[in-house]
């Protein structure tokens, strides 16, 4: 029984630290699944042949995947950034790099070309991953917190952490999948919305993370979430990963036209 027990909470622990990634599986897949319906047929085609055998939607979970390969420790911290005001200062963030740096750095060595086949497929699917990561508000972070990471609550009387309540938890309380969610979202985005997303600058892109915080942090007192924190903040998260859609379709199309 003992055993039971604690293989269940290895799993459960497990899940929590996996949590703490990023999006989560299933918002990298739908937001890749948005971009998708969004991109011009020719752009399509060659970042397909480009990811082969590997879908757009599953690329954006590839940089988390290789979190357990200490060859690519160099990029732990591209997957997020610290802003105290929506700024982008390089004297803040990680000594090893930042996501704001590392999406500009990629997308131009991509844009340039020449890369062998490998390489641009890994460096692409970091750029995917790392366009998607940047919407969700806890990963512009204000580096006091590891991006709510510390902040310890419950969720439906789970215990969890802030940063995973927004990188899976809401969207998987959903119970639906990435194509039922991605489908529904992509209903909402407007020409006005679509206009309005690709019009913007990626310190733009920060404004809008520092914009959400204090929604974000507006915790009750006991840190016990449920449905009223659902109610007041899901939509955010709708709106972020519509925002993540349009914005990673215009710059896989600036690349590969």
């Amino acid at each position: 029984m003992k055993r039971i027990q604690t293989l269940t909470l290895t799993l459960f622990l497990s899940l929590l630290v996996s949590q703490a990634f990023a999006w989560g599986q299933l918002g990298h897949y739908l937001i890749g699944y948005m971009a998708e319906k969004q991109m011009k047929k020719s752009t399509k085609k060659k970042i397909e042949q480009i990811l082969y055998p590997m879908s757009l939607g599953k690329s954006g979970t590839w940089m988390d995947d290789i979190r357990s390969d200490r060859s690519y420790d160099y990029a732990t911290t591209w997957h997020y950034l610290n802003s105290k005001n929506g700024e982008y200062d390089p004297s803040t963030q990680e000594k090893t790099g930042d996501a704001y740096e590392a999406i500009q750095r990629i997308k131009a060595e991509l844009k340039a070309g020449g890369l062998d086949p490998k390489t641009e497929s890994e460096k692409l699917k970091m750029l995917i991953h790392m366009v998607e990561d940047i919407h969700q508000p806890l990963h512009v972070g204000t580096g006091d917190d590891r991006g709510g990471n510390d902040v310890k609550i419950e969720f439906f009387n789970q215990p969890t952490n802030l940063h995973a309540l927004w990188d899976s938890g809401m969207i998987d309380r959903q119970g639906m999948s990435y194509t039922e969610i991605g489908e529904e979202l992509y209903r909402r985005l407007t020409p006005e919305m679509h206009a309005s997303y690709r019009s913007s600058t990626m310190l733009d892109w920060l404004k809008e993370a520092v914009s959400y915080r204090p929604m974000v942090y507006k915790l009750p007192e006991n840190k016990k979430i449920s449905y009223q924190y659902m109610y007041e903040n899901y939509h955010i998260a709708e709106e972020r990963m519509i925002a993540a859609s349009v914005r990673l379709a215009q710059i896989l199309e600036d690349i590969y036209p």
